[in-house]
């Protein structure tokens, strides 16, 4: 440890998954530096998912992808300033490893510690840190995240650690769902169209499992697919539409999640809540898997460094396969 840190930190931009797969190391800072300031610098679209976080003292919103979008020399140097007028830092951490967060860190200050060039998708930016870990870029993300924080600050998160991990988020809502049935959520939309499970799957499970199986959506696309969903099972219910707070409290309010390879369905994993991830052309590298945690994986290999958003496979993870890690997941009470 460097008693000499007082102020941190993380910059993990986006997306949701990786960002909430990112927030549990939080609290391993906070256990070892109890005193320190942690602050989050993060893309002002994923920013709600922090709101709730515990041991997290600020969120820096930036807005890189409107930059992006509009190539606008006047919203880069707005970008440029908010990052000068965060303040310094003694160590900036870089979780996501690209070049574009990687330029983030180092305008923030020196002092930065990220992934060295062989253990990310885009090795220069490596160029950019002081410090750096190697961890190979294929394995699993909860591992990578855990070498990487405890390089910076030497520090030791170990396996056993992050498996007793507590709930990452705190809860801002009781929904006060009924418990004669076991309360099931679903996450059904993703960021890719390959990650889908198909709704008519969906609803089988809803029938095999004859549970109260609540149906998570978000876009309007999503909803018209969850009233699909509804509408031929009757075990189906729609769950109520959420901000993400709400949403993380809402699923730690069940039995059980099911869900695609997205950021909702991490949210199980984070708050230590039973969970299914189905997996098409992503892998369990993605998720923290633990006896209470699974994945299924549908047949199809899949290239980390070149993934393939045409792989529909996901559609031939049988609904009889999903049915059955439930029961063992519910009957074991874990």
């Amino acid at each position: 440890m460097n008693r000499d840190i007082k102020k941190i930190a993380i910059v993990r931009l986006s997306a949701l998954g990786d960002i909430i797969n990112s927030a549990f190391v939080l609290q391993f800072i906070h256990r070892y530096y109890p005193h320190a300031t942690l602050t989050w610098i993060v893309e002002e679209r994923f920013a709600a998912i922090l709101k709730s976080a515990k041991h997290l003292q600020n969120v820096e919103k930036l807005n890189l992808k409107k930059f992006k979008q509009e190539r606008s020399f006047t919203l880069l140097k707005e970008e440029y300033q908010k990052l000068k007028a965060f303040g310094d830092f003694d160590i900036i951490i870089d979780m996501q490893g690209l070049i574009k967060s990687a330029i983030v860190s180092r305008l923030l200050g020196k002092n930065t510690h990220g992934f060295d060039k062989n253990s990310t998708r885009e090795s220069l930016a490596a160029l950019f840190y002081k410090t750096t870990s190697a961890i190979s870029y294929e394995a699993n993300v909860i591992s990578r995240n855990a070498k990487l924080i405890s390089d910076a600050l030497s520090i030791d998160i170990t396996a056993e650690m992050i498996r007793d991990k507590e709930p990452l988020f705190h809860l801002s809502k009781d929904f006060k769902l009924q418990k004669e049935k076991k309360n099931i959520a679903f996450v059904i939309g993703a960021s890719w169209e390959s990650k889908i499970y198909p709704k008519e799957k969906v609803a089988k499970v809803c029938d095999m499992l004859q549970e109260k199986i609540h149906i998570i959506w978000g876009s309007d696309d999503e909803k018209q697919k969850a009233q699909w969903i509804c509408e031929h099972s009757e075990y189906a219910t729609m769950a109520p539409k959420c901000t993400l707070d709400e949403l993380v409290s809402f699923i730690s309010q069940m039995d059980l999640l099911i869900g695609n390879d997205t950021g909702p369905t991490h949210i199980a994993w984070a708050q230590n809540i039973p969970s299914i991830t189905l997996l098409g052309p992503t892998t369990t590298r993605m998720i923290g898997e633990t006896a209470k945690n699974v994945g299924i994986k549908s047949p199809s290999e899949v290239n980390l460094l070149k993934i393939n958003k045409n792989d529909f496979s996901i559609s031939q993870i049988q609904e009889e396969t999903i049915v059955k890690k439930a029961k063992e997941l519910l009957n074991n009470g874990l």
